[in-house]
């Protein structure tokens, strides 16, 4: 601990600003944070990662749109169950087997209630968001999408929430259409008013993008959607680290996210979905634990949310996903979107400033998440990344899974900088310094 502490004062800025924290409901392992003013400096010393060096140089970590660093609680959460815990859930009745199934049980609870989830049972456990948009693509929409059928998609989804469903219309002989988006980033709703009209039976969307950070109108897009008959899906990877997210108060009938964008271990995430369409979906995959009865020419499913979790889980990764739903919970999801809210508002104006002639795509900081993707003028996004990183900032440079939004804007790709709640100030200066020696390389004249 004296270590990560050395390593979080060195890259301490007194420019970066404290917000109030809500009380949360995380217990006192969840780094005693519950009721404190939320200093981003402060939390950084219970990341051990960002203790560490690249190059000789602090760690300037500005990829957690891609993944999101650990921290301690969550780290010894994981190394806890596989000390003392490790034993496979739902198998055994002597003590450790029901103590792990107690605790893989538990943290299902607290992941449910962490994004409002009426009933713990409506939360299937997935390894991601991808796999839990394959999910219904597969149990859900292969009874129910057929010949003809539309489903309507947007311009600004991740390839996860896009290629099951091109896969999908394609055996099915459906259709896909799409929402496009304006050139401030935000999402033409008066087009999907048209769509609406040609009775699609799905509407999925992102909450946040991942490219171009935009906080979409997820209650009023299901409104909309539900009073055309179509249902809603929502994935939420980007999301559920960064702002509170209530799935009964939006209305949505799916609603998917990946724990590793969250604090928490790779491996863990969540399929939110009412427990009427669970009920009547068939199984994803088949094996173990998902069965109720299986002889020779025949079986019956376990309940829900069982039904969808075939095989050992990932237990360990299931613990770490609840302790990290407890510190995001000490911390408040109110105090963490401020927080973001502010650093994006700081790093937009300061790159504007700061660096002649780029280019940043998406919305103003009002609405967008803790995302920046941008370009410098002459200079490909892969160089950017190259000298960023000898200054020890890791940044995204690629079509960061989005390449229909890409060829939307006519890039090939974009520098992609995003925060999350150990992101400050001092960490966007480094990045800016970091262009700064970019333009020397490569702006004109070098």
């Amino acid at each position: 601990m004296a270590e990560t502490m050395t390593g979080a004062r060195a890259l301490r800025s007194a420019g970066d600003p404290a917000v109030e924290v809500a009380t949360g409901d995380g217990p006192a392992s969840a780094a005693g944070r519950a009721g404190r003013p939320f200093d981003p400096v402060a939390l950084r010393a219970d990341f051990p990662i960002l203790s560490t060096l690249s190059h000789g140089r602090p760690l300037i970590y500005l990829d957690s749109a891609a993944t999101s660093q650990k921290p301690l609680t969550v780290i010894d959460a994981v190394d806890r169950w596989n000390r003392v815990q490790n034993a496979n859930p739902h198998r055994g009745i002597y003590e450790l087997a029901e103590s792990a199934t107690n605790a893989y049980e538990e943290a299902r609870a607290r992941a449910a209630a962490f994004i409002g989830a009426p009933d713990a049972r409506e939360l299937v456990f997935v390894r991601n968001a991808t796999e839990a948009i394959n999910l219904v693509a597969y149990a859900w929409g292969r009874q129910s999408i057929g010949r003809g059928d539309v489903i309507v998609l947007t311009e600004m989804e991740h390839h996860a929430n896009l290629v099951p469903w091109q896969i999908l219309v394609q055996e099915a002989d459906a259709d896909l259409e799409f929402i496009p988006f304006d050139d401030e980033g935000r999402l033409r709703l008066d087009v999907l008013d048209v769509l609406l009209r040609l009775k699609p039976k799905l509407v999925a969307f992102t909450h946040v993008s991942n490219t171009l950070g935009t906080i979409n109108p997820v209650r009023e897009m299901t409104e909309m959607a539900h009073a055309a008959g179509a249902l809603v899906l929502i994935d939420g990877a980007q999301a559920v680290p960064h702002l509170p997210v209530d799935v009964a108060e939006i209305g949505c009938d799916f609603y998917a996210f990946s724990g590793h964008k969250m604090l928490a271990p790779m491996g863990s995430g969540g399929l939110w979905a009412r427990r009427e369409l669970l009920e009547a979906m068939p199984p994803f995959l088949a094996g173990g634990d998902m069965i109720r009865e299986v002889h020779l020419r025949r079986s019956s499913w376990n309940d829900v949310p069982w039904k969808f979790e075939a095989g050992t889980p990932d237990a360990a990764a299931a613990v770490g996903l609840a302790a990290a739903v407890d510190y995001l919970a000490a911390l408040g999801m109110d105090a963490v979107r401020a927080h973001e809210r502010d650093l994006t508002a700081y790093a937009l104006e300061t790159l504007r400033r700061e660096i002649p002639g780029i280019a940043i795509y998406g919305p103003d900081a009002d609405h967008r998440g803790g995302v920046v993707a941008f370009n410098l003028p002459d200079v490909h996004p892969h160089d950017v990344a190259q000298v960023l990183d000898r200054h020890a900032v890791a940044i995204r440079a690629g079509h960061h899974c989005t390449m229909p939004l890409h060829e939307r804007l006519d890039l090939s790709a974009t520098v992609r900088a995003s925060f999350s709640v150990y992101s400050t100030r001092a960490d966007v200066d480094v990045l800016v310094e970091g262009l700064h020696d970019v333009m020397r390389i490569f702006g004109p004249g070098a």
